[in-house]
Formats: C-alpha cells, sequence, structure tokens
C-alpha cells in the first residue's frame, strides 16, 4: 500500500496501526519504543534533545565515518596518499549490495575510494580502502576499534569497515554524534567527501541517501545507513549563522521519515527550541549488556506495511497534504570517479584456449 493511498483514507491508516497492535506475537516481541535520536550543539557539545541515546543500534553504513576518520589519521600521518591506488581485491568483491559496477583489479585513487565509500556508500570499495591502507581488512578492523575506544566510544565495536549484518558490529546514537564531531572538528579540510550527492564511477551514477544535502540548506553531512536490522538511521550536520548542529537518528522506517525528522530537528535547533540543559554529550550513558535492537521483523518482512503505517501516523511530514522540512534547493555536488584495472594482479585467471 503506497503512502498516497493511505493519506487519502485515513481509516485505512487506523486499520493498519489497529492491526499492528491486534497480531499479538508480533506486539510482544517488539514492544512500544521510540528508536534512539540525539541533537546536539556541535560547538558547545550541549544535549539539546535524545530519546535512547545510550541503546545500542546496528549502525549498518554508518559505520564508514569510523572508516573515513582512520583513513583520514593514516593520510595524516603519511602512510598513504590522495593518489595511492585502491584496488578491488576479491575479497571486497565478494561484499554484498554492490552498487558500484566494479570487479575485480579495477583500480581507484585513495581520494575517489573516499568519495565513493562516503557518498555512494560503496561496500566493496570501503574493503578495498581498508586493505589499500592496513595491511588486511581484519588489521584495519582493529584500527577501527582502537580510534573507537580513544574517543570514548564505550558503546561501539567494529567487526567490518562497511556496516554489514554482524552481531559484533554495534553502537549508540551518543557514541555516532561523538564520532562525527571528531571527524568535522579535526579534519574541516575534508569536508568535501560529506558534502557530495552523488558520484559517477565509469559513468554511473550513484546519488547519496542523504536528501538533507539538496534540500536543506548548510548541511555539511555526514552519513546515511540501512540493512533490514538496523532501519534506516543517519548522522547529520548542518551550519547556519555560524552555529553548527547534529542530529542522529536510528532505527527510522522509510526515507521520507528519515530526512524529514533529521531536517525537523535541525530547524528546531537552528531555531532555538531545543533548549540546552541535558548536559554534554560525553555524559549521556550508554546501555550495556543490552542486545540491539533488530528491526527486521518490522521493516522487512510481510508485517512492514502495518509497522510503516504507524510510523507514518507519528511522523506525517512530506506526505501528501503534509509540511515538509525539506523546502530548500541546494546546488548538487557531483564527483567522477575513472577506474583503470590494475597492473599487479597475482590470481588474475589464465585465459583458457579454445577448443579446436
Amino acid at each position: 500500500m503506497s503512502n498516497d493511498t493511505t493519506a487519502r483514507r485515513p481509516w485505512a491508516r487506523l486499520v493498519l496501526i489497529a492491526s499492528l497492535f491486534a497480531w499479538a506475537p508480533f506486539a510482544a516481541a517488539t514492544p512500544a519504543k521510540a528508536t534512539p535520536v540525539l541533537v546536539v550543539d556541535a560547538d558547545s557539545r550541549q544535549v539539546l534533545y535524545q530519546e535512547d541515546a545510550g541503546a545500542p543500534w546496528y549502525p549498518a553504513s554508518t559505520t564508514k565515518l569510523m572508516t573515513a576518520l582512520v583513513v583520514f589519521e593514516a593520510l595524516k600521518a603519511g602512510e598513504v596518499t590522495m593518489s595511492t591506488p585502491v584496488v578491488m581485491t576479491r575479497n571486497a568483491t565478494k561484499q554484498a549490495f554492490l552498487e558500484s559496477g566494479l570487479t575485480f583489479g579495477r583500480t581507484m585513487t585513495l581520494e575517489d575510494a573516499l568519495y565513493a565509500v562516503i557518498t555512494a556508500s560503496a561496500n566493496d570499495v570501503a574493503v578495498a580502502l581498508a586493505e589499500a591502507v592496513a595491511s588486511n581488512e581484519a588489521s584495519f578492523v582493529v584500527r577501527m576499534n582502537r580510534t573507537a575506544a580513544r574517543l570514548g566510544l564505550t558503546g561501539t565495536h567494529y567487526s567490518n569497515p562497511n556496516g554489514l549484518f554482524d552481531k559484533t558490529n554495534y553502537t549508540t546514537a551518543r557514541d555516532l554524534a561523538i564520532l562525527g564531531m571528531e571527524v568535522d572538528r579535526v579534519f574541516p579540510g575534508y569536508r568535501r567527501f560529506f558534502q557530495a550527492s552523488s558520484v559517477t564511477i565509469d559513468g554511473k551514477e550513484i546519488k547519496s541517501n542523504n536528501l538533507l544535502l539538496t534540500r536543506f540548506n548548510g548541511t555539511i553531512g555526514m552519513k546515511t545507513g540501512f540493512i533490514c536490522a538496523s532501519g534506516r538511521n543517519i548522522v547529520g550536520l548542518a551550519t547556519r549563522n555560524g552555529r553548527r548542529m547534529m542530529v542522529v537518528i536510528l532505527g527510522a522506517t522509510t526515507e521520507r521519515e528519515r530526512n524529514e525528522r533529521s531536517a525537523q530537528y535541525l530547524t528546531q535547533a537552528f531555531d532555538g527550541r531545543l533548549p540546552a540543559g541535558a548536559g554534554l554529550v560525553e555524559g549521556l550513558q550508554n546501555q550495556t549488556g543490552v542486545a540491539p535492537e533488530d528491526m527486521r521483523i518490522r521493516l522487512c518482512t510481510d508485517k512492514s506495511a502495518a509497522y510503516e503505517a504507524s510510523r507514518d501516523a507519528l511522523y506525517p511530514m512530506g506526505l501528501p497534504g503534509q509540511e515538509s522540512y525539506l523546502k530548500d534547493r541546494v546546488t548538487e555536488q557531483v564527483h567522477t570517479i575513472a577506474t583503470w584495472p590494475s597492473e599487479h594482479l597475482e590470481d588474475v585467471p589464465l585465459p583458457k584456449s579454445r577448443p579446436s
């Protein structure tokens, strides 16, 4: 059932919502609770609003914020340069959900790889980038977790550089906010990687899922993410009138909900309607000993229509006839990536001779 249909027929929405709670096993397995939200003044680090900011959650592709930070630190240390070649290895091309269209042996610069990872959220390129910076993917993940510990991300653990599902890959809204602010504070010169709204890889266009980039003035970035277990996540950062605000939303149901709610919280923060008073973001406590929420039943099964209807009723912004917080028109920034075949491949199969 489409959003348009439910918007025109309110009674249908009510029936769907009722069916959500009437289905006892589903209701019992998924208690009614808010998905995590955190709004922070990125300059003062004051918490302006939060809901379950310390609850463990699967990060999905927001994991790539840490991947980017580790790469930025490697650049600063002189371990790699922006022109370092990043080669698509066998391990990289085995990743799931590939939109890049890249095949084994295709190569790009490290700079282009950062755009592919951050803007296009390319899971395969994230692994290839990790392998280019460290000796292998596992060594890179060790760096990710060391960096998380150094930053005080007490509710975070990484198992891969791209955010594909793994029970040991988890974080919290608190930790993602601290991570995002660290990336922007220490490496403001690399904001360009987060501001591109699309890339083309060998002529194939891949758009960012962060609609704030083209519909909310002042957006700096930073990263969206989605897997069925996590729902739709976002770490958003925007600046207006010399102030910087960060929003983290985890577990949104649709891209519309994620983008509209992010813009709404940012608008309220800039307008002064979310007053400080909850202390510094570092003062928020992460929940320990609790497994992350698993959103798969709600989002990726035949029960998802009822759950989506309930969320549409809670967050109707942007639906037909409803106010939208994404009113601006921002010029798109497109980055072009061209790849080439690697000249140093050891496991390229030799061509077989044709039978006579």
